[in-house]
């Protein structure tokens, strides 16, 4: 029996719900499915307690790296690797606080996904045209609201109509990005933290050694600013994330006005530019519609289409040197931050929601689980085998369940 009280794979199956799934209901799930009765708040102080400990030892290969004392995870170096860094959104409340909520507010985890691929290094770009579903009339607006829905707020799902059956004899698109091997961090932590957290993963599976490698990320700044600080220097090639490029050339191509079928040839016609690398027509066309709808005023709306062309024009202008996708196509490396995308929403599924409310060291520690469970080195059955420190479980705490 550990200190706890519970066997090794009985702490485990508990952390392992609590990491999964909202307490209450990971207690409910150790009752039905293992017959083990807990409440939701001992459920709730051993998966902090093990996420507080895997944290920690985070924090001690952090320290080990900046003393040049971490050893490599991996000895053979990857040909290909992608480092893709994102934020996400999660509301807390007041620490400490009694039971109820105080002092709620938003906040914006950082998340990183490290991903070895499997991609060869072509002559030709391998895809010259867009992909028909970013120029699709149907199916890119739909694109074009789901990717503008990550960064919103959590609200109540409203009831959508059925989805059609997707049509037989569809042919997907090539996949030119098999991803091999892929590691997850997240961090309530600040931008200097987050960016050490970074290159110490990035250092202990040698995705510095790669021959080709790059860092996705969307216009975000503080995404750049990890990058500058940590990953130009060693060679990461710096690409701007094409879907969230799409989202800005759609609204402003849209705002721009005209009938239906000219803003979307207008669109068409800007996307396809970017997807070619014509940075300059796409920056020559944006300056020419700012000029025709004129400048926003300090108090202009938003939504008003003059500040929908000064933002999509900041941003092309912000990232250009990062839109050269035919050259990152050949070189076998991809131009999406889909997979980070992705592992936030698997991070959602147990952390964002209406009614929940963590206090910030609570998420922090649920979010290192969670961390190991979505990587796929086996860090999680390595952070299991670690001996631990034997000291009884808390039991008189304050805390709150999320």
């Amino acid at each position: 029996m550990g200190a706890e009280g519970y066997s090794p794979t009985l702490l485990r199956m508990i952390v392992s719900q609590g990491g999964r799934y909202a307490f209450k209901e990971a207690a409910h799930n150790l009752k039905e499915l293992a017959g083990v009765e807990l409440s939701a708040q001992h459920v709730l102080r051993l998966t902090e307690r093990i996420g507080r400990e895997w944290a920690a030892q985070r924090d001690r290969q952090i320290e080990a790296f900046k003393q040049g004392d971490l050893a490599r995870t991996y000895t053979q170096s990857p040909e290909a690797a992608a480092v893709m860094l994102d934020g996400g959104r999660v509301q807390t409340r007041q620490e400490p606080s009694a039971p109820g909520v105080t002092q709620p507010a938003w906040h914006e985890p950082k998340y990183g996904c490290f991903q070895t691929l499997d991609t060869p290094v072509r002559e030709v770009d391998p895809q010259p045209d867009p992909p028909a579903k970013f120029v699709d009339p149907e199916r890119t607006p739909k694109l074009v609201q789901q990717i503008q829905s990550v960064r919103s707020a959590t609200k109540p799902r409203e009831e959508s109509p059925k989805k059609k059956s997707r049509r037989k004899g569809r042919k997907r698109g090539p996949r030119h990005c098999r991803h091999l091997v892929r590691t997850v961090v997240a961090t309530m932590a600040g931008v200097e933290d987050f960016g050490f957290q970074v290159a110490t993963e990035v250092y202990r599976r040698g995705l510095d050694l790669a021959s080709r490698k790059a860092c996705v990320c969307d216009g975000q700044a503080s995404n750049w600013s990890v990058y500058e600080e940590h990953l130009k220097g060693e060679g990461f090639v710096a690409i701007l994330d094409f879907l969230h490029l799409l989202t800005y050339l759609y609204a402003a191509a849209q705002a721009l006005g005209g009938c239906e079928a000219e803003r979307w040839k207008r669109y068409v016609q800007w996307v396809t530019w970017a997807w070619q690398g014509q940075r300059e027509k796409v920056l020559v066309a944006l300056n020419a519609a700012c000029a025709r709808v004129g400048a926003p005023r300090s108090d202009t709306p938003e939504s008003d289409p003059r500040c929908v062309m000064k933002k999509a024009r900041t941003y092309v202008m912000n990232n250009a040197e990062k839109m050269d996708y035919p050259r990152y196509r050949r070189l076998g490396l991809p131009i999406s931050s889909a997979p980070v995308e992705s592992v936030i929403k698997q991070f959602n599924k147990r952390v964002k929601g209406t009614e929940k409310f963590w206090r910030k060291s609570a998420v922090e520690e649920v979010l290192q689980i969670r961390a190991a469970q979505l990587s796929e080195d086996g860090r999680e059955e390595r952070l299991w085998s670690t001996p631990r420190k034997t000291r009884a479980a808390p039991s008189n705490a304050l805390r709150g369940v999320a």
